[in-house]
């Protein structure tokens, strides 16, 4: 027979975590379509669309740039040198003041 694997089992917590997760999802969509459909009669004008067009453009532009940022500077080392001994358990003497 073939042994899981305990690092691909879902605990208790995990699937509660998750079945909260999805019920906001569900929650968000269902709301999110209730408010669309809810105003039919309402007109955008030209200006209300060019504004709705540039602030999901800069949005998109915005989250990009930052997250090409960030793996840059992780690819580059930029991040190594920060903290490198952030993973040892080595404690200071408690006799040093700093």
């Amino acid at each position: 027979m073939r042994e899981q694997n305990p690092s691909r089992t879902i605990n208790f917590g995990q699937a509660i975590v998750l079945i909260v997760l999805f019920a906001m999802l569900l929650f968000a969509i269902v709301w999110s379509m209730m408010a669309w459909t809810s105003a039919e009669d309402a007109e955008m004008s030209i200006h209300g669309w060019i504004a709705l067009a540039l602030g999901t453009v800069f949005s998109l532009v915005i989250g990009c740039g930052l997250m090409a940022l960030m793996f840059y500077s992780n690819r580059s080392g930029y991040d190594d040198t920060a903290n490198t001994d952030w993973r040892s358990e080595k404690k200071p003497p408690d006799d040093e003041v700093g």
